[in-house]
């Protein structure tokens, strides 16, 4: 070794304790400059120094006094220089540890834990440098350090590990648990949790509880954090959990943050019609409609996550050109599973289907394991066709004609083990002795098949073994709630004049409305009757009504005039990087931009400016005379989405002769504003123009009351209407 450089580093070593000293005692009235608050986020990547050196020192140390090795000097000093090496890499690292740890969000017994062992491998390291070489030091105590110090770091980064990767990193794929059948799955606990603990409790947890959000458990959850409520219950759009994850990556409130792993897009389609959902802790998948959007996810998500039953098949692959040839417009033929020679049926169109359609399939019938017939005309005799199939052991006859007499043709199919019955027409009498003649059935389903409560009880009492599947059974004293009206206009954008469409999917549904602002009720709004004839810009609140049932939530629905709509567009300004949509034929394509962050609406409709302004020229062939020109924008405050500060209009009969029409100031919302999609604009003495400009200019300066205050606010428009 050079002596003078080893001084040197010994002299560091020393110095260190008493500056990791000094940092411990008086942490708890540390406060790190914002200029050593970087130096602290490097201790994730620091760490992985001392650890690869101390191990490989660690395992050079054990052989120490074993053969040559005691005598051989260069591997003597190598060692040397490694324990040197580690033990000042893990000085730095505490330090780094340190600061990084006076961060909001960290604490617990993980950053305990973390803390004091590595701080323990720091002293350590230092021990085993300056004691060695002593004479004492013999082969024991080399192998008792050896091993100690090995442990120390596999703790050390087991406690790190939980830090920034959550509780059980290492051990979650032995520890997770099975899948949960959909009829047991609880919409929070088994679909909503997983997507947390996936990506977001590594940063909010016990021990890290950034920003004072804890996502570990329900109650925590609804807590909320330092921002406030993660959610508003019924409102994913106003609820800053879904809000924050719509943000651009690129922006510091993004969550999950940049460099964490992302949620995907079936993710973030639960989140939000879980909180559409009113957020339900306790509700289960099953409880929800069938055509609920929240449930048609969670059961296509529960399924991929328990998958097919994969089984190693004695049976060889069928022929891959005889499948090709019996796949067709009625019918479709795919593997059951990857790598497997199992294939699964499903017939779909219902004019082609015929009994001998299933006998087509004799030349694979040994690979068949799932059949799918549901809301075919399937009749009794039909199941004759079905029993060839000597390995099914899945068959859904939902919606079809058969009846419990018919199931007597699949006794003796020895690995039949799931039968969907729903929406059949089924008498309880003699079913049982069709089920019971299936050897080997595990689960049926036969809701909505014509069968009592009593009858699904007295069913499941006499096949024991047999999981009876009965779904809901309305009694008069639950009452559901109807789904909200729906518009059915393809666009709420006119020109003269539209004729409202507005529907229900359940039948004797009575749609009430308000044209005033007011919240629709049963006995005093209007009944809609079809023939609601609009000519202004008009907003329709609704609710649905029906006896028997809870009444609906509120929708409410916008209509716009638009009576001119320019021969040409173009944008003289850039749009914002992520807000392009569709650039200048945005404004006038007709496609309104939606609240809800999780819709295509949301990224594909909304053009938008920040840096600059927001610069528009449109032509017309013909003159037209204009008086009043409307724009449609968004306003979200919490993510820094305003009004413009100014909006200028004007108007030409020759080009570039330009002459102002108006320019109006549209008022800055106020703090906790709600999230709102305003027409703004200006009415103004008609005038004859061929062009026309609009000129709108972002908010310079977000007010001070704001987190992003005197910095350059967002605008967006999605439609503008000239008339």
């Amino acid at each position: 070794m050079n002596s003078k450089l080893t001084g040197i580093l010994e002299q560091i070593l020393l110095a260190s304790f008493f500056f990791v000293g000094f940092l411990l005692v008086f942490e708890g009235d540390l406060q790190i400059p914002l200029v050593l608050q970087p130096l602290g986020r490097l201790h994730t990547l620091l760490l992985h120094f001392p650890i690869v050196l101390l191990l490989l020192a660690m395992f050079m140390e054990f052989f120490r006094f074993h053969g040559s090795f005691q005598k051989n000097n260069t591997y003597l000093q190598f060692t040397q220089w490694l324990i040197l090496a580690g033990a000042l890499s893990s000085a730095l690292t505490v330090i780094m540890g340190i600061f990084l740890a006076k961060e909001p969000g960290y604490g617990g017994g993980d950053l305990f834990w973390h803390r004091w062992l590595g701080v323990a491998t720091y002293l350590l390291a230092s021990l085993m440098y300056w004691i060695r070489s002593k004479d004492w030091y013999q082969s024991s105590l080399s192998k008792i350090t050896s091993i100690s110090m090995s442990l120390l770091l596999i703790l050390v980064g087991h406690f790190g590990g939980n830090l920034t990767h959550g509780g059980n990193f290492v051990l979650e794929p032995l520890l997770k648990n099975k899948a949960v059948p959909l009829e047991e799955a609880l919409v929070f606990q088994d679909l909503i949790q997983p997507i947390l603990e996936k990506k977001c409790v590594t940063c909010h947890n016990p021990d890290k509880i950034k920003g004072e959000l804890l996502l570990t458990d329900a109650k925590s959850i609804a807590k909320g954090g330092k921002t406030g409520p993660l959610y508003v219950a019924g409102k994913s759009e106003l609820s800053l959990l879904i809000q924050r994850a719509h943000l651009s990556i690129d922006d510091k409130k993004h969550m999950p943050p940049i460099g964490k792993p992302q949620l995907s897009d079936d993710e973030l389609q639960l989140l939000t019609w879980w909180v559409k959902e009113k957020a339900s802790f306790t509700k289960k998948v099953v409880d929800l409609a069938s055509n609920d959007s929240l449930r048609i996810l969670s059961t296509k998500l529960l399924a991929s996550a328990s998958g097919p039953q994969v089984e190693a098949y004695d049976f060889q692959e069928a022929d891959e050109k005889t499948v090709q040839k019996l796949s067709n417009e009625y019918r479709t033929i795919m593997l059951f599973a990857k790598d497997s020679p199992a294939l699964s049926v499903n017939f779909f169109n219902k004019a082609q289907y015929k009994a001998p359609k299933l006998e087509e399939l004799k030349e694979i019938k040994g690979q068949i394991v799932s059949l799918s017939l549901a809301k075919m005309p399937v009749q009794n005799a039909d199941l004759a066709f079905v029993k060839v199939f000597e390995h099914l052991h899945t068959l859904n006859l939902n919606f079809t004609d058969v009846t419990e007499v018919g199931l007597k043709e699949l006794a003796g199919m020895k690995e039949l083990m799931v039968l969907s019955l729903s929406g059949t027409k089924l008498k309880a009498a003699g079913l049982a002795s069709a089920m019971k003649a299936i050897p080997n059935l595990k689960k049926v389903y036969v809701w909505d098949a014509g069968l009592s409560r009593e009858d699904i009880q007295v069913l499941q009492k006499q096949l024991r073994g047999i999981q009876v599947v009965g779904g809901f059974q309305d009694d008069g004293s639950n009452p559901l709630k109807l789904n909200p009206p729906q518009v059915k206009n393809p666009s709420t954008i006119f020109d003269e004049y539209i004729v409202a469409q507005l529907g229900h999917p359940i039948k004797g549904v009575e749609i009430r409305y308000t044209l005033d602002g007011s919240v629709p009720d049963s006995a005093k709004s209007a009944i809609f009757a079809g023939n609601l004839r609009l000519n202004q810009n008009t907003s329709i609140r609704t609710r649905a009504f029906k006896s028997g049932w809870i009444g609906s939530e509120e929708a409410s629905f916008d209509f716009y005039r638009g009576h001119f709509r320019p021969d040409s567009a173009v944008l003289l300004t850039p749009l914002n990087r992520v807000h392009q949509a569709a650039g200048a034929k945005t404004f006038f394509d007709g496609r309104l931009g939606s609240f809800n962050a999780n819709s295509p609406a949301w990224a594909n409709n909304w053009a938008g400016v920040r840096n600059n302004d927001l610069v528009l020229v449109t032509m017309f062939k013909q003159a037209i005379l204009l008086s009043s020109v409307e724009l449609r924008i968004m306003v979200e405050t919490q993510t820094g989405i305003f009004p413009p500060e100014l909006v200028e209009v004007w108007g030409a009969t020759v080009e570039n002769q330009w002459k102002l029409l108006s320019k109006f100031k549209p008022a800055i919302p106020k703090e906790n504003f709600p999230h709102t999609l305003p027409l703004i604009g200006a009415k103004f003495k008609a005038s004859t123009v061929k062009y026309i400009k609009i000129v709108a200019k972002p908010l310079e300066k977000i007010p001070g009351w704001h987190p992003a205050k005197d910095k350059r606010a967002l605008f967006l428009v999605d439609e503008m209407f000239f008339n």
